[in-house]
């Protein structure tokens, strides 16, 4: 019998993102087919989804579920009164944001892309830290970023993150063992590793060069 999960919102822990307040339904409840996540404005006023643009590659196909308040989206240009209820799509490449009309306004986001099957990222348990790594405080980023991992071992994006810090901070032998677990998990991390400044520091480093050729990398 398929496992199934049930949960209520407010009993998924909220973070920020640039000013937007989330909820990952996805990752708490191991969705892994589309993503799907909660976003609220706590005051009238506020942004709630923040503007997604042609050349965000966060900008893919999205239906939108104005679960509670009222909002008001921004399409391509056009204004979109959205009270409770409403359902806005946002094919790829659209301009989108959404601001809160009532405090509380809380709106559900679906997203994938078309013809290409769904990729979990892990992105929203990287979007808290990335405040302190655009701080440069990478060795409180990497001790935080280490404990996730360990709970959520299933992203290699955050692996590689996680490297980059490290990496930035000196930690030479944990950068390598990193990204050496980003390389063998998605081979997308291997040509992404050539040219990221963050790996600088060890870029001469015999281990990186030997990860990056594809020699030892499983070692």
């Amino acid at each position: 019998m398929a496992a199934y999960r049930v949960t209520h919102l407010d009993a998924i822990e909220e973070f920020d993102d640039a000013g937007c307040h989330y909820r990952p339904i996805r990752h708490q409840l191991g969705v892994s087919a589309f993503g799907v996540t909660a976003w609220t404005g706590h005051a009238a006023g506020d942004p709630v989804i923040n503007e997604h643009d042609e050349g965000d590659p966060t900008a893919d196909q999205e239906l939108f579920l104005v679960l509670q308040g009222h909002a008001e989206f921004e399409i391509d240009g056009d204004q979109v009164d959205a009270p409770t209820g409403t359902l806005v799509f946002a094919p790829p490449r659209t301009k989108r944001k959404a601001t809160a009309k009532q405090a509380g306004t809380t709106i559900i986001a679906l997203e994938g892309t078309p013809g290409q099957a769904y990729d979990a990222r892990g992105w929203e348990l990287w979007a808290p830290l990335f405040p302190l790594y655009e701080a440069g405080r990478y060795d409180e980023v990497a001790d935080r970023l280490r404990t996730v991992v360990e709970e959520s071992p299933q992203y290699p994006m955050l692996f590689f993150n996680l490297a980059c810090c490290e990496s930035q901070s000196g930690r030479t032998d944990d950068a390598l063992a990193h990204l050496r677990q980003a390389v063998t998990m998605s081979e997308e991390f291997r040509t992404t590793a050539t040219t990221d400044p963050d790996l600088d520091p060890i870029r001469n480093d015999p281990a990186f060069l030997q990860l990056i050729k594809g020699v030892g990398g499983q070692g």
